[in-house]
């Protein structure tokens, strides 16, 4: 049974947080300015919420998943200061040449989502700052906004992504309807 529920899939690392090469300490980990306040945004308005990130640095033997639970404690802490919170963060641990399924843009975190939450993927819509994200969103039917934080501007030219917006407070102000 699919859950009426739309929800939201955001990128950590330039979406939702300042992009730091290889994220591997918690105290580094800094929110994008208006994040939180997106998030709760969002949430009020009865989206759901849910991270969606590959972490090849596990791979590539940067740092371990012990390292990255501190991390996403860390990234939960902060939206709790924040008044909100997310409904699940979902990563790929695999490098770009690992041939899972799980690695942006294959779906295999949404569909890793979709069994816990129950919400139809092509109802979700998917922002980040990469076009692996954009990719990520057209291959399950959401709708995907591409954000010019991170690596963003980098991608404007020739994205595929419904929309392209400043950062995540500006996505949810879209969404959100103005």
């Amino acid at each position: 049974m699919t859950n009426a529920r739309r929800f939201v899939l955001i990128d950590r690392d330039g979406t939702l947080n300042i992009e730091k090469h290889y994220l591997s300490d918690p105290d580094q980990l800094e929110l994008i300015p208006g994040a939180g306040q997106a998030i709760r945004r969002l949430r009020a308005a009865g989206f759901g919420v849910i991270v969606v990130t590959n972490q090849s640095g596990i791979a590539r033997g940067y740092f371990d998943l012990p390292r990255l639970d501190l991390i996403h404690a860390r990234l939960r802490e902060l939206l709790a200061a924040e008044g909100t919170e997310v409904d699940g963060i979902y990563l790929c641990p695999h490098g770009p040449d690992d041939d899972c399924t799980c690695r942006k843009p294959l779906p295999g975190m949404i569909e890793q989502a979709v069994a816990v939450h129950g919400f139809d993927p092509a109802q979700a819509i998917i922002i980040g700052d990469k076009e692996v994200d954009v990719e990520l969103g057209l291959a399950v039917g959401a709708t995907t906004f591409l954000v010019r934080t991170g690596h963003g501007h980098k991608y404007v030219t020739g994205t595929k992504a419904h929309h392209v917006v400043d950062d995540l407070p500006a996505a949810a102000e879209i969404i959100l309807g103005g």
